[in-house]
């Protein structure tokens, strides 16, 4: 391949692509250490002038792939870079920290058939980020990069009570794209899930994504970097039974989230 200039795109290989290539190059401006950018560290780490970095940053954030924070002007990776590549989550921080809770979720309680699972949204869609299954030989597989509906699973609901106003506006346009009907049944889920939590405390998904999983979800709040993720806990609806996931595990999962989410 020929070599091309990553400013000017000039060269003689016509299928290089130089606006890809950039995006690309904003996604890779983030270290191991780094949880949230400014348009100025774009600038400094690609080189490229501030004019072309905030075309560059508004285009990612439409996508899903960074998220911004208008309060402090930074940009930190959505759950959308899952889809292509799994090694950012060597960083993420929420992740380590949250499997002893899920391990403590999963083997303290009675049933050994639920699985603890982590996400967080991307467009209309939750991606696990972090799951711990059971042993059993029948349980519910899930793993890492597993994607459920946001507006038709538990875990996807407690994300959505739980996020911010210009966020929410964001979403909902997503659901737009899928139609007019999507985006009206999406408003509605919303409602009534936010009524579902302020009366629970958790929110519910049984038979919603699939027929035959129960479970219950919280949001788990990281206020400092303004995250927001789903802990749920559930599994086979002949296995895990609704009244022991309201009876028993729910309180564990409330417990399970308010360690984990962190306070300013």
């Amino acid at each position: 391949m020929e070599q091309v200039d990553p400013d000017t795109g000039e060269g003689k290989d016509r299928n290089f692509v130089t606006a890809l290539a950039r995006g690309l190059e904003i996604l890779r401006c983030f270290r191991s250490d780094d949880m949230t950018l400014t348009n100025s560290d774009f600038s400094e780490r690609t080189g490229l002038p501030k004019a072309t970095i905030s075309r560059l940053t508004y285009t990612l954030c439409a996508l899903d792939y960074l998220v911004a924070d208008s309060r402090v002007g930074t940009y930190r990776l959505s759950a959308g870079v899952l889809r292509l590549g799994f090694s950012r989550l060597a960083a993420m921080e929420m992740r380590d920290r949250a499997k002893h809770e899920m391990r403590a979720l999963r083997l303290d309680g009675p049933n050994p058939f639920v699985t603890v699972s982590l996400g967080e949204q991307h467009r209309t869609d939750v991606i696990y980020l972090a799951t711990e299954t059971s042993t059993e030989h029948v349980t519910l597989m899930v793993r890492v990069g597993t994607r459920l509906p946001l507006f038709h699973s538990a875990i996807g609901k407690a994300i959505l009570v739980a996020t911010p106003e210009d966020r929410l506006k964001q979403i909902f346009g997503f659901a737009l794209e899928k139609g007019e009907a999507f985006e009206e049944e999406a408003r509605r889920i919303y409602e009534e899930a936010q009524q579902e939590y302020a009366s629970r405390g958790y929110c519910l998904g049984y038979g919603n994504w699939r027929s035959d999983v129960n479970g219950i979800a919280v949001p788990v709040h990281s206020l400092s970097e303004g995250r927001v993720y789903g802990l749920n806990v559930g599994g086979p609806s002949y296995r895990v039974k609704t009244k022991q996931l309201e009876g028993v595990y729910a309180e564990r999962l409330l417990k399970a989230a308010e360690a984990l989410s962190l306070r300013q």
